[in-house]
């Protein structure tokens, strides 16, 4: 009796525990997601705030696991032949030219490095209401006359869209439209439809089963943009990515996807102003720092032909603190007015504002006017403004920044018809800019008659109508002037 009664005991508590056994596997199914440290790579099963394994804070994300391997041990990569990959000679492997299609705006077709690749993933980012989708309602547009297309909205509903369409007289029985933000169902649409060209609209609303966080965090955004861009590449289809941007004006979400996108483009521009400039991060297929320029109508976005001439302001009468340089944006010179203004400060330590210039090098150059060029700016409040909005991140605005710092604080104006560039350093001397023929060709064919350039910078012949004073020290510029 003892015996059989330990036999049923022991069955009993088998069949007793099967449920809990099974409740374990069902909630183990459930975990699809575990939690990984961005910044020590450690795994958890849950979130946390902090890391226990680095201690860092807010670096816990959540990601999809990994997938098991079959094989375990220290070589568990290693199966003889089964999984070698083929190895080739780089001579070996003709450089195939991709081709990009036009998209029918001349503008955008610059910033993409010639046309839209297929294959290629575009993310495009700026304010809100900047003009993302309108740019991208309008490509679409012009491009289904030629390739199939599929318009993913993730925002708007599918009414907002034609109504937009229909504001902007653009074509509607071409344009295919998807409202969905689920990724996988998103792809298996695209699947069937085949599309050449496809706008996600935008990525921080499309969010994948994979992840139980919700759109547009960090895992989500993450992921999702990693399955689109695996499908470009599978299916060849041209995909263009709406990203939004932070306060700061850099994307929102995690910085990787920058990398694993192809072109990078952001819009610039001032809210007030009509003018849209779209700027080249990163391009796979051309050239960065590519600008286009653009302005918004009633009508949409139109292309600007001559951009140099709406950032210069033709003033009636000579003025103080202004002067016109000659900036580089990518393969395109472009001539934009940088104005200063200089005022007594009543403060103990002066302003220094600048406005499409950075300005720790604004406290640098100030600082070599001082010492190189008998100018002290110590009790003076100095603002720099670039003119319709531009960024310049090149040294070529050094020059034209003093001059015009000291046109503003001695109240006289610079000759009419000046134009200068050129690189100013710590002892005081000027230094060569790239490309400083084509900036003086600019120059000449907008009808500017003397350009104070860098000695180095000054042509061999001189076949332009343009007289070229060349400069190598900060005190010569100031005997010039």
């Amino acid at each position: 009796m003892p015996q059989d009664h330990s036999l049923s005991g022991g069955k009993t508590d088998s069949i007793e525990r099967q449920p809990l056994h099974d409740a374990t596997e069902v909630s183990m199914a459930k975990n699809k997601s575990e939690f990984v440290c961005g910044s020590c790579g450690g795994r958890f099963p849950k979130w946390a705030g902090q890391c226990p394994d680095c201690g860092a804070w807010n670096t816990i994300e959540e990601t999809p696991p990994a997938p098991a391997s079959p094989r375990s041990g220290r070589f568990a990569g290693y199966a003889g032949n089964a999984n070698r990959a083929e190895v080739r000679n780089l001579s070996e492997i003709s450089p195939e030219q991709q081709h990009g299609h036009p998209t029918g705006m001349g503008e955008l077709d610059r910033v993409l490095g010639g046309g839209l690749v297929p294959g290629s993933v575009v993310l495009i980012g700026g304010d809100p209401g900047i003009g993302k989708s309108t740019l991208l309602i309008q490509t679409m547009a012009q491009l289904a006359g030629g390739l199939s297309n599929l318009y993913v909205s993730g925002e708007e509903s599918p009414e907002q869209i034609s109504l937009r369409a229909q504001r902007l007289g653009l074509p509607r029985e071409r344009l295919r439209l998807l409202a969905e933000t689920n990724v996988e169902a998103i792809i298996a649409t695209a699947a069937v439809e085949r599309p050449r060209v496809m706008v996600a609209d935008s990525i921080q609303t499309i969010y994948t089963e994979q992840l139980q966080s919700a759109p547009g965090s960090v895992a989500q955004v993450r992921e999702s943009a990693a399955q689109l861009v695996r499908f470009a590449k599978q299916s060849g289809t041209a995909v263009f990515l709406v990203g939004h941007v932070t306060k700061e004006g850099a994307l929102a979400g995690p910085r990787v996807l920058e990398h694993m996108v192809d072109t990078v483009l952001y819009f610039e521009g001032e809210a007030g102003s009509q003018f849209r400039l779209i700027r080249t991060i990163k391009n796979r297929f051309g050239a960065v720092n590519e600008l286009g320029v653009f302005a918004m109508t009633d009508r949409g976005l139109r292309e600007v032909s001559n951009p140099s001439a709406i950032f210069l302001s033709r003033h009636a009468d000579p003025i103080s603190g202004s002067v016109v340089m000659v900036t580089r944006e990518g393969s395109r010179p472009l001539l934009v007015e940088v104005q200063s203004l200089v005022d007594e400060s009543p403060l103990a330590n002066p302003r220094r504002v600048t406005l499409g210039l950075e300005q720790n090098r604004l406290s640098m150059l100030l600082a070599v006017l001082h010492r190189h060029g008998g100018v002290p700016m110590y009790g003076q409040d100095v603002y720099v403004n670039v003119v319709g909005g531009v960024r310049i991140s090149e040294t070529a605005a050094d020059l034209p920044v003093l001059l015009a710092v000291i046109s503003s604080y001695r109240d006289k104006p610079l000759p009419e018809g000046l134009i200068a560039f050129g690189e100013v350093g710590l002892a005081g001397e000027i230094r060569p800019v790239p490309n400083g023929q084509e900036r003086l060709r600019e120059a000449a064919k907008h009808g500017f008659k003397k350009a104070i350039v860098p000695r180095a910078n000054a042509p061999k012949k001189h076949d332009m109508e343009i007289e070229i004073i060349p400069v190598d020290r900060l005190s010569k510029v100031l005997e010039v002037v």
